[in-house]
């Protein structure tokens, strides 16, 4: 007997592809896709570059960087191309063996493995020590892993799974890690959101239902943690004002990667078969946070939310000085972790 669709996950599904078209629509810079802030010069790259494009001379020899989720997808990608610039790559994977076989991968001896599992804050202090012990600084943080859409409601420590590992998880990272990045001599910190965002909640933060109980819908969930992604940075940003570093975000753009294992197969069907017309491929995908990583063009920018490799205007949430402060303190307040 066939499997009588569930409801619920069909309507996820369908509502994710649906927005997928039409948040990513012709996204060239300076198109009605993405509203460009006004005063910033545009650069030379747009929807179609590729990471290995944005990164075409550049010479990362003697530099470090560190990319979340680099086993697979945009994570693998960027650390790819950053070692072949001559970067040193420290490359997580929820395991050893993951983050084993991707590092081992790449030639010349450039990336070495981390296990990072970002729902366990152990798991994060282990990983931050391991790199503290290597006593470098890091010039490039790129805040890449994350999950997507989870069909029904999941929690970690009481709080729900996707803003625990989207946002808790790094923000607990980048805590620990700050000063390293601050003693690079031009830290950049990326981190990974999506124009997602837009699916937050009203309120931006629903903070009294961080643990999903009162209401779940997956994409709303999702969308609040790709928001938290961009108000850290933007926070952050702020908090590095008088120092070398920089903090932005990042939207890679619509890319069928093992980001969307949870949608229905249906959904996975299209992907494959149509998404072509409104995705981008992975070294399209990776080409902003490539860039906005390594490039000399975005040298000192700090605080501005980056889409086809340039910057553009957010859903004004994610420039809310005060919701960015509380949500500040909120993470300090659930992960333990404090910056200095």
């Amino acid at each position: 007997m066939t499997k009588p669709i569930d409801r619920r996950r069909f309507l996820a599904g369908a509502s994710s592809v649906a927005a997928a078209a039409a948040l990513t629509g012709c996204s060239e810079p300076g198109s009605d896709a993405f509203v460009n802030p006004p005063g910033v010069a545009l650069g030379p790259f747009g929807s179609n570059s590729t990471a290995e494009e944005v990164t075409e001379g550049l010479d990362l020899t003697g530099k470090t960087a560190l990319i979340t989720g680099a086993n697979s997808g945009l994570g693998y990608e960027t650390m790819r191309v950053l070692a072949m610039r001559g970067a040193k790559v420290i490359g997580t994977g929820r395991t050893a063996e993951k983050a084993d076989t991707a590092c081992a991968s790449i030639p010349g001896g450039m990336a070495t493995p981390a296990v990072l599992e970002l729902s366990n804050l152990g798991s994060v202090a282990s990983c931050a020590e391991q790199v503290l012990e290597m006593d470098t600084p890091i010039d490039m943080l790129i805040l890449n892993a994350g999950i997507m859409a989870l069909p029904e409601l999941e929690q970690v420590d009481g709080v729900e799974r996707q803003f625990f590992v989207n946002h808790l998880g790094h923000f607990a990272l980048t805590v620990e890690l700050l000063e390293r990045v601050k003693a690079a001599p031009a830290g950049r910190i990326v981190v990974l959101s999506s124009s997602g965002h837009q699916w937050a909640p009203e309120g931006g933060i629903e903070f009294d239902n961080l643990s999903g109980e009162r209401e779940y819908d997956p994409m709303k969930m999702y969308g609040q943690s790709k928001l938290a992604n961009g108000l850290f940075a933007f926070e952050l940003a702020r908090r590095l004002k008088d120092t070398n570093a920089t903090a932005n975000a990042v939207h890679p753009g619509i890319i069928n990667t093992n980001l969307g294992r949870h949608f229905p197969k249906w959904t996975t069907f299209v992907a494959d078969t149509l998404g072509w017309v409104f995705m981008k491929d992975v070294p399209e995908g990776a080409a902003t946070s490539t860039y906005v990583a390594a490039s000399p063009l975005v040298e000192g920018m700090s605080g501005y939310y980056f889409a086809d490799c340039n910057p553009v205007v957010p859903d004004p949430r994610m420039e809310d000085p005060e919701l960015a402060a509380r949500l500040w303190e909120v993470s300090e307040e659930m992960t333990g972790v404090r910056a200095a």
